[in-house]
C-alpha cells in the first residue's frame, strides 16, 4: 500500500475538523472538488471509508474519528519541527510568510514594516494578500492578520490598528434623487453596490443598533469584489456601497460621500495578528509581534 502524503493527511484532517468541504476548501485555498478527489484517493489508498458525506453534511465515520485522535498531534508536532529547523537558533532572518487581506496589509506596512525591515535586514518579509480565509498552518504562514470576530478561537492574537467601523455611504447626488434611508430595511427599495467575497458569495451587510442586530441582503445591478473600487463607485452616484470608514475617509472629509444609516453602524473590534499556540515562534515572528505592540 503506497504511503499518503501528508498533503492528502492534511486534506482529511481539516474536513474532519471543520465537518464542511466547503470550508476545508477555502482554508487551504483549494476547489471543492480537488479536495473530494483527495479524499476518496486517501480512501482507496487506505482501504477505508473515512467520511460520512451527505448533501447537507459530512462528519467522520468511527475509522475517520480514530485517524483523527491520532493524526491531529502528529501534523501539529510535524508542523513544530519544521519551524524549528527554519529557525536557525534564535536569529532573526529567513522567510516570514504572512497571509492578510488588503486592508490588514495597508496597515502592516503603515505601522511596523519599514521599521522592521530596517532593523532586521536579515528578513524576508513575505505579505500574501488574500480574502480568503484560509488555514495558516496549512498554508505555510507563520501568522495571518483579519478582523478578532474571523479568527479561529483556538489562535493567538495580537490587536493592533483599534476598532473598525463599517459604514453605508452615498453620494448627494444619489440622495438627493433617491431619498435617503432611515432604516436598514429600506435599503431594499435602493441600488446598492454589493460586496463579493473571495467564495463567491455575496455579502450580506451588517448592522447593530441598542442590541438589536439586524442582516440584510441587498439588491443592486452592481457587484464589486475590491472596497475602495465600490467607494468610487458610490462617490459617482452608481448607489450606496458598505465599506470601512477609513477607505471611504478622504472621500467623506471631501463631501463627495456622506454616511446614511449612521447609527446602524457601530465600530467593531479590529484588525489581529494570529498564530497558532501549538507551534514553535520563530525568531522572525516574534521580533515582528514585538514591533506591532509597540507602535500601536
Amino acid at each position: 500500500m503506497a504511503r499518503p502524503s501528508i498533503a492528502d493527511l492534511t486534506a482529511f484532517a481539516t474536513v474532519a475538523e471543520h465537518r464542511s468541504f466547503r470550508e476545508a476548501a477555502d482554508m487551504l485555498g483549494v476547489s471543492r472538488s480537488t479536495l473530494s478527489h483527495a479524499i476518496i484517493g486517501l480512501e482507496r489508498r487506505l482501504g477505508v471509508r473515512l467520511l460520512n458525506r451527505t448533501t447537507r453534511s459530512v462528519a467522520p465515520t468511527e475509522a475517520g474519528e480514530k485517524l483523527l485522535r491520532r493524526l491531529g498531534p502528529l501534523l501539529r508536532e510535524f508542523d513544530a519541527t519544521l519551524d524549528l529547523l527554519a529557525d536557525d537558533g534564535g536569529v532573526v532572518g529567513g522567510t516570514l510568510r504572512i497571509n492578510c487581506g488588503e486592508n490588514g496589509a495597508e496597515q502592516l506596512l503603515r505601522l511596523v514594516v519599514p521599521a522592521f525591515l530596517q532593523r532586521y535586514p536579515d528578513v524576508a518579509l513575505d505579505l500574501v494578500t488574500d480574502g480568503r480565509l484560509i488555514d495558516i498552518v496549512a498554508g505555510g504562514f507563520d501568522a495571518g492578520v483579519r478582523l478578532r470576530e474571523s479568527v479561529p478561537q483556538d489562535m493567538i492574537i495580537v490587536p493592533f490598528g483599534g476598532d473598525v467601523r463599517f459604514l453605508a455611504v452615498a453620494s448627494p447626488d444619489y440622495l438627493a434623487r433617491h431619498g435617503t434611508p432611515s432604516v436598514p430595511d429600506d435599503l431594499s427599495r435602493h441600488r446598492c453596490i454589493r460586496h463579493r467575497m473571495p467564495s463567491g458569495k455575496a455579502y450580506r451587510w451588517e448592522f447593530e443598533k441598542h442590541g438589536q442586530e439586524m442582516v440584510v441582503d441587498v439588491p443592486g445591478s452592481l457587484t464589486l469584489d475590491h472596497t475602495r473600487l465600490m467607494t468610487e463607485a458610490a462617490a459617482d452616484g452608481l448607489g450606496i456601497a458598505y465599506v470601512p470608514q477609513s477607505v471611504a475617509a478622504a472621500r467623506l472629509a471631501a463631501g463627495t460621500l456622506v454616511p446614511v444609516l449612521e447609527d446602524w453602524c457601530p465600530a467593531i473590534p479590529g484588525l489581529c495578528l494570529y498564530y497558532p499556540g501549538h507551534r514553535h515562534v520563530r525568531a522572525a515572528l516574534r521580533a515582528f509581534i514585538d514591533m506591532l505592540r509597540q507602535v500601536d
